[in-house]
């Protein structure tokens, strides 16, 4: 199997999750939910997202893996301090914020360790996975009049998650060589997809919170 078919698999395994992920999004949210609300929420996946990519670093052997995971923990520090930023705006206090306990997702991010199965999941699934739920959150900002929030995700955070979820691609297709590595690929990306899709439908069932964005 060549690379780009090998791609083209897991995109189409990842795509009906995605696209239940993204229904599930976009349902309607609970009446008092507010565009400050999911922006506090979203700090957490913000810092996360740095965690998971800054602590692989020491522990990947590939240059070009290790530098693409100083980038995007670059761009999810930036992302995060873009919406404590946005939060204040809309008379937010953050400077005590604590994100408690880790999420089950970094959890399990955190436990892969091969740097195919880190790739599939953090930056080629992930990533697209924040790719989708920005979109719905996007959207939800425009409909709620909040134009300066719906530009930050649409100009700035967007773009990064996409370079992400791309550079995800390029080392995949790099490193994913071997039918080992590839069903190492494949096992990783489902789990992240199953894991998130689980916590998303807890978060609507208990909290009503739906089009949370993503990191």
């Amino acid at each position: 199997m060549s690379p780009d078919a090998f791609l083209a698999e897991l995109d189409a395994q990842n795509a009906s999750a995605l696209d239940r992920i993204a229904i599930a999004a976009a349902r309607e949210p609970a009446a008092d939910l507010t565009v400050a609300r999911l922006l506090f929420l979203a700090l957490k996946n913000e810092l996360e997202a740095t965690e998971c990519a800054a602590g692989w670093i020491a522990t990947t052997r590939a240059v070009d893996v290790k530098l693409a995971l100083a980038r995007q923990a670059g761009d999810e520090a930036k992302h995060f301090r873009l919406i404590e930023k946005r939060l204040a705006e809309l008379g937010v206090d953050t400077s005590t914020y604590d994100p408690g306990p880790r999420s089950p997702l970094l959890q399990y991010l955190g436990g892969l360790e091969s740097t195919v199965e880190r790739v599939a999941a953090g930056q080629f699934t992930r990533e697209a996975l924040a790719v989708v739920r920005n979109d719905e959150f996007i959207r939800f900002c425009v409909a709620r009049g909040d134009e300066t929030t719906a530009a930050l995700y649409r100009d700035v955070i967007q773009p990064d998650e996409q370079h992400h979820h791309e550079l995800g691609r390029t080392l995949l297709a790099k490193f994913a060589i071997s039918d080992g590595d590839r069903e190492a690929a494949r096992r990783a990306s489902a789990g992240t997809l199953d894991l998130a899709e689980e916590l998303q439908e807890v978060a609507r069932l208990k909290l009503g919170i739906s089009r949370a964005p993503g990191c």
